[in-house]
């Protein structure tokens, strides 16, 4: 019996990969947005930080 590891066909590392093609700097700024339009003003700070987190981490 063989396991599947991460980088197998619909693995985790399959999904993680699909998700850094997805979100890109530009789409993080877009989502961040989306979210400052519906938020109150008070959490715009902490979106933009949370914003800049994910793009150094999708580096």
């Amino acid at each position: 019996m063989t396991e599947n590891g991460p980088a197998d066909k619909g693995g985790l590392g399959d999904l993680v990969g699909k998700a850094k093609e997805f979100l890109t700097d530009d789409r993080i700024d877009q989502i961040a947005d989306k979210i400052k339009d519906v938020a109150p003003d008070s959490v715009d700070k902490h979106v933009d930080t949370l914003a800049e987190q994910a793009k150094k981490v999708n580096d």
